[in-house]
């Protein structure tokens, strides 16, 4: 059972993550942020991958600190159940048109966290969230689940297009990544037998 379970508590949140990589999809999502409820959503129905997320945090201030505590919490969930990645296919991509949207993920689970996000937003807000949050929130990702992953989105206007697809084009990318490859699901995929470290 690939499985991850955190428990992160903070002065500013309080958040439990359960994470199970071969699962069907299924989600219990509450963060007590509508909009980011919905995309958390989207991630796990998209990638199969199935997720609990029950956050609070400091939201009489803003959203800032249950979003990205957030994206730490799955990013370390995603992480402890991957293990030691041994048999995993690593790489996945992929790309998501919604309407006059179309965003571009590629990701490696190397175990070496980057981001690059090149993702503009013409609007300061969705829902109860500010768009600057969700740059914040892929980047939490990224470093806790020990991630490289570029995010793109190639064109676009509407706001609530560009950030759906962002997240359902991450989810499709990480379905392909944690699969298991039965040609070699005892060994990790890389020459030096690990993953993580210098390049």
């Amino acid at each position: 059972m690939r499985t991850g379970t955190i428990e992160r508590k903070t002065t500013e949140t309080s958040i439990t993550v359960e994470v199970d990589l071969d699962g069907s999809g299924r989600y219990d999502v509450k963060t007590g942020i509508g909009f980011l409820d919905h995309m958390l959503e989207q991630l796990s129905r998209h990638s199969l991958i199935d997720l609990k997320v029950a956050a609070r945090g400091d939201l009489h201030i803003d959203a800032h600190h249950t979003t990205e505590d957030s994206g730490i919490a799955i990013g370390q969930a995603v992480n402890q159940a991957l293990g030691d990645r041994k048999g995993i296919a690593r790489y996945g991509s992929a790309y998501v048109p919604m309407d006059e949207t179309l965003t571009r993920v590629a990701l490696d689970l190397s175990n070496r966290p980057y981001l690059v996000w090149k993702v503009e937003f013409s609007q300061d807000r969705l829902g109860d969230m500010d768009t600057e949050l969700f740059k914040e929130w892929f980047q939490a990702f990224a470093g806790a689940a020990g991630v490289t992953l570029h995010v793109e989105t190639l064109y676009g206007t509407n706001n609530h297009h560009i950030v759906e697809s962002c997240f359902k084009a991450l989810a499709r990318a990480l379905r392909q990544a944690v699969e298991v490859d039965p040609r070699k699901a005892d060994a990790v995929p890389s020459t030096k037998g690990v993953l993580g470290g210098s390049l």
